[in-house]
């Protein structure tokens, strides 16, 4: 992986005789760096840190919701079910919501070609959600969610008595193919429609609540309602730690652009939202339901909990929240639903449906793409650059080799850079060993520092020339790692051994799982840990090794190797897509370093330094720089060694 080996040479190849000073320096800066790297890793991780980890402990824990108790993590998965049967029939059979406490549950089924929803006329919601063209692991259309696996409850105060939705029976009034009304009839009081519309070739559900005749069973004050919605996410895909990772609950608060992820640090969380929030989502990896708010939702709470391997469920999620409700029926409470695939593009298009000039939903937020940089990068380059290759209706395996390649001529700039910075430096090697002749002894390390600046300085190498372009490589790399596990374009394609590239590759697996390793081996992973180490080879060749300096690049060399192998146990369970892109970067590397060491002299770089030197000396505006920059430097050593004096005699 270029990354890794990009921090470590960056390091190393600044300065090649300043370390005599900064040893420990050093050794602070190559723990900071795997420190960094580490918590890169356990960030992607942060949502599944305790998910395999003892669940004794979660297994007393109460459930999230007041009405349905979490049963023991050993006994079956918890369910919503709503009884088919009737309801106790209350004392007063004159009370206003008698008749809607009591009838039997049925199901009107909306679809278009791409979705089919069923809602119950037992609280009038959605209960089930089938996609067309997206496959389980079974062959069967991808289903979000059945009835036993959701519940959403709208709850009114009335001035006697209080509506709960998910205990009462409406009746559908008007029905076509793609829409219903379902009704809530009140006795003496009027009646509330719940409206659902689902728009054509969309993935868009409207929805809409609106009161009838009501205005005496509720009070004038009245102006909100709450919601609760909970519901389990299905695993969809192979690998379930992996899936786990990606799914999460996230929201857009409606002042700003970016949406937040809902972070689960412990198997339970819980937080609140202090901001009115536009949309929430309950994100897998590849499909989202989402419910949007034209009024926003306000005094919003999430919840969480993380399910065990095996349950065929990742996560439970509950939003408790409330939003705008008008008693006298004059403007309709309007929601809207996507049950669907998180694909950027459509997502994006799907908005455009429900926004308006001052409301962007912005629904394409639910998918991470990364840091602000990164997905900069990624909107702009790499889906852009994806999508163009897409088109050609070529395997997916060889659309990531050619974005590889074209990417990697995109830095090659950057890479070429690098390489003859460090080649002048390599080709003034001669010149530096004779000042570390000159000046053997440590208490003359400044003096042989100073004169080893000067070197550089007099031939123009920049001390940095190897460390900035480099760093130019990192956004790439990291909006790859963003990107390939949230392609949904990728998702059950196959390419050689990988028979999903959105998963594991696991060609050799076994039964009892290895710690720290599971039950597979992803070759893809191996082989990218494999380039890697070779690139640290070549690139710890390329660098110089000034004397006194053997014990600290063991050191250094020992740590560079540690890290493919940090790698492997971290990647063997990530996306063989994703093991695939790295590898094949890290092979082009590997290809580009032997070129292009192959394709330079030393020697004709040295001559080149010469000549540029002597026609320095003739250019008054050079000579004038060069002047300056010495005086900076010396003026910065001799600061430095007074320091050093008076911390002597302290």
């Amino acid at each position: 992986m270029d990354h890794a080996r990009i921090f470590f040479v960056t390091l190393h190849s600044v300065n090649p005789n300043k370390r005599n000073q900064v040893d420990r320096r050093n050794y602070f800066g190559l723990l900071a760096i795997c420190l960094a790297m580490a918590a890169i890793i356990l960030w992607t991780n942060r949502s599944t840190k305790k998910s395999g980890a003892d669940m004794s402990a979660s297994r007393q824990q109460t459930a999230i919701t007041e009405t349905v108790q979490e049963q023991n993590q050993e006994q079956e998965m918890p369910s919503f079910t709503t009884e088919n049967t009737a309801t106790a029939e209350p004392a007063d059979s004159a009370a206003p919501l008698f008749y809607a406490m009591n009838g039997n549950a049925r199901t009107v089924t909306l679809k278009n070609g791409k979705v089919s929803i069923d809602i119950s006329t037992k609280g009038a919601i959605p209960v089930s959600a089938v996609l067309y063209g997206y496959k389980e692991q079974d062959g069967t259309d991808v289903t979000l969610f059945k009835q036993d696996e959701i519940s959403l409850n709208f709850m009114i105060d009335g001035k006697n008595e209080n509506i709960r939705t998910r205990d009462l029976y409406f009746e559908p009034v008007t029905q076509t193919d793609r829409s219903v009304v379902m009704r809530l009839a009140v006795q003496g009081h009027g009646y509330i429609d719940f409206s659902y519309e689902l728009k054509p070739d969309s993935y868009l559900l409207d929805f809409s609540m609106q009161a009838h005749g009501m205005d005496n069973f509720f009070s004038t004050d009245l102006s909100s309602i709450s919601m609760d919605w909970i519901q389990n996410l299905r695993q969809h895909e192979k690998g379930f730690e992996f899936e786990q990772r990606y799914t999460t609950l996230t929201y857009k608060l409606t002042d700003k652009v970016r949406s937040k992820i809902f972070g689960m640090r412990k198997t339970s969380s819980k937080t609140g939202v202090e901001e009115p929030v536009d949309w929430i989502a309950y994100k897998n990896q590849f499909f989202s339901c989402i419910l949007a708010s034209d009024q926003t939702f306000t005094g919003t709470s999430l919840s969480g909990l993380t399910y065990q391997k095996g349950k065929g469920y990742m996560k439970k999620f509950q939003t408790k929240a409330y939003t705008s409700f008008d008693p006298t029926g004059g403007v309709p409470t309007t929601m809207h639903f996507y049950f669907g695939p998180n694909d950027y593009a459509l997502l994006k298009a799907e908005s455009k449906l429900i926004s308006s000039a001052d409301r962007k939903f912005r629904l394409n937020r639910v998918i991470d793409l990364g840091w602000p940089v990164v997905r900069e990068m990624n909107r702009f380059l790499i889906m852009p650059l994806f999508n163009l290759l897409s088109k050609w209706n070529l395997n997916m395996g060889i659309v990531i080799l050619l974005m590889t390649l074209i990417v990697k001529a995109l830095v090659f700039p950057a890479q070429f850079k690098s390489f003859m910075s460090s080649a002048k430096m390599r080709a003034l090697k001669p010149y530096v060993d004779e000042i570390s002749a000159k000046y053997p002894k440590p208490e003359d390390a400044m003096q042989k520092q100073q004169e080893t600046m000067a070197l550089y300085n007099k031939y123009g190498v920049g001390l940095m020339g190897g460390c900035l372009p480099s760093l130019v490589q990192m956004p790439v790399w990291m909006a790859f790692f963003f990107f390939v596990p949230n392609a949904i374009e990728l998702r059950q394609e196959s390419f050689l051994w990988a028979t999903d590239l959105t998963g594991f590759d696991d060609i050799i697996s076994w039964g009892k799982a290895i710690p720290l390793i599971g039950t597979h081996l992803s070759i893809f992973c191996v082989l990218f840990c494999v380039t890697n180490i070779i690139n640290t080879v070549i690139s710890m060749r390329q660098q110089q090794q000034a004397p006194g300096q053997e014990e600290q690049m063991k050191m250094m060399k020992w740590m560079m190797y540690l890290m493919p192998v940090i790698f492997f146990f971290s990647f063997n369970n990530y996306s063989s897509g994703l093991c695939y892109y790295y590898f094949i970067s890290g092979l082009v590397s590997i290809l580009t370093m032997i070129w292009l060491r192959r394709s330079t002299d030393e020697k004709e770089i040295l001559a080149k330094l010469e000549a540029n030197y002597q026609a320095s000396r003739n250019d008054p505006q050079k000579q004038k720089k060069a002047s300056s920059m010495m005086a900076r430097l010396e003026a910065m050593q001799k600061e430095q060694q007074r320091l050093q004096e008076q911390q002597k005699r302290r």
